[in-house]
C-alpha cells in the first residue's frame, strides 16, 4: 500500500505550477522604493499593486495632505512607463483630455492631436472637480481602452491604468462622480490619517531631506513589457469552483440587502475575481483562498453600492454593510 502511494506521488506533475518568484522580487523592490517616502499605509500600497496586476483603475480618496498625489507619482517612478498627470478643473473640456482634430493648412486635411490620456499610467488629480460632460469622456477609455473621435478609433497601448484622487470632505466646486464611472474603478482606496508614531517619522524625514526632492532617488523596477507580462501571469492563478460560488453569493447579497438602495453589478464579481488572484500572487501563492476574496471585497464594493437613505441617516456606511455581508456568508473551506 505504501509503495502504491509513493508511486502516485512520483507521478504528480509540479511543472505546471506558476513561478511567482520574479514577481515577488519586483513587488519587494517596489515596496522598498515606496517606503523611502511613504510612511505606513501598507494596506494602501498592497491595494495599489493589486490594482496594477489586475489591470484595473484605482480611485484614491482622502482628505488633503495624506499623500494621495505623491503616492501615485512615486508608483509611476517605479515603473518605466509613459506617465501623464491631468489636473481636473470645472472648466476642463473633453478635448483637453482626449485630444482634438486640427486643420493642417499645408496638407489641407484635419490631423488628430492626441491628448494626455494617451499614456500608460494616468494620474487624474481631483477627479470630482470636472463637470459631467468631461467625466463622460472617460467612460469609453476606462472600460474599453480605446477612444472614438470623429468616427476613428484609437487603441491605447497596454498597460493603461488610471489612478484618480478625490477629496471626500470638500463640496464647493465639486461634482459627484456618476455611478457608471465609479463602476469602472476596480478599487476605491480610502487613505486615513497616519498614527502619531508615523507622523513623527514623516516630520523627521522632511527635516532630513533639506533641499533634496522626495522623488529624485526613486529607481524604476518594472518596464512596460514586464507589467503586461505579470498581468498575464496573475490571470493564471487557480481559483476553485466553490470560491467562484462564494464571490457570486457576496455580490448577489448586495442586491438583496434591505440596507442597500443599489447593489453591485456583475462587473464587481469579475473585479473581486481578478483582485483576489492578484492578492494571492503578491502573497506568494498560485491559488486563491477565501481570505483573498474577503480582502478584495471591501475596496471593490464600497464605491459600487448605495446605502438606503434611511440607513445613511442613521450613520450606516457601505463598508459596515459589506463587512456584515461577509460575516453572514459561510466561508468555504
Amino acid at each position: 500500500m505504501m509503495e502504491e502511494i509513493n508511486n502516485n506521488a512520483d507521478n504528480v506533475n509540479f511543472e505546471n505550477r506558476i513561478d511567482l518568484s520574479p514577481l515577488l522580487d519586483a513587488i519587494t523592490q517596489i515596496k522598498s522604493e515606496l517606503r523611502t517616502v511613504i510612511v505606513g499605509q501598507e494596506k494602501m500600497i498592497d491595494q495599489l499593486l493589486v490594482g496594477i496586476l489586475s489591470n484595473g483603475h484605482v480611485l484614491l480618496e482622502g482628505v488633503p495632505g495624506v499623500a494621495k498625489t505623491i503616492t501615485a507619482k512615486l508608483l509611476a517612478k517605479t515603473l518605466q512607463v509613459d506617465f501623464s498627470r491631468i489636473q481636473f478643473t470645472p472648466d476642463l473640456m473633453p478635448s483637453d483630455i482626449l485630444g482634438t482634430s486640427i486643420y493642417d493648412l499645408k496638407k489641407s486635411e484635419f490631423e488628430f492631436k492626441k491628448g494626455p490620456i494617451f499614456s500608460n499610467l494616468i494620474l487624474i488629480d481631483e477627479i470630482n472637480r470636472a463637470p459631467a460632460k468631461t467625466q463622460a469622456a472617460l467612460f469609453e477609455v476606462m472600460e474599453e481602452r480605446q477612444i472614438t473621435i470623429d468616427g476613428s478609433q484609437y487603441i491605447l497601448e497596454a498597460p493603461f491604468l488610471v489612478i484618480a484622487t478625490q477629496n471626500p470632505v470638500e463640496q464647493e466646486g465639486t461634482y459627484r462622480l456618476p455611478e457608471a464611472q465609479l463602476d469602472r474603478f476596480l478599487f476605491k482606496i480610502t487613505i486615513d490619517y497616519p498614527t502619531q508614531e508615523e507622523e513623527i517619522i514623516i516630520i523627521q524625514r522632511e527635516h532630513q531631506l533639506q533641499d533634496h526632492g522626495k522623488l529624485e532617488n526613486i529607481k524604476p523596477v518594472l518596464t512596460r513589457d514586464s507589467v503586461v507580462q505579470y498581468q498575464s501571469l496573475v490571470k493564471q492563478v487557480v481559483i476553485e469552483p466553490h470560491l467562484i460560488e462564494y464571490i457570486a453569493k457576496i455580490v448577489v447579497n448586495t442586491r438583496e440587502n434591505a440596507f442597500l438602495y443599489l447593489g453591485a453589478s456583475p462587473r464587481a464579481s469579475l473585479a473581486i475575481l481578478n483582485a483576489s488572484k492578484s492578492f494571492a500572487a503578491i502573497r506568494g501563492r498560485d491559488f486563491v483562498t477565501p481570505e483573498d476574496i474577503r480582502e478584495a471585497a471591501v475596496p471593490v464594493l464600497q464605491h459600487r453600492i448605495i446605502v438606503s437613505p434611511e440607513r445613511e441617516m442613521e450613520g450606516v456606511t457601505s463598508t459596515a454593510i459589506i463587512n456584515q455581508i461577509l460575516d453572514s456568508i459561510e466561508i468555504p473551506r
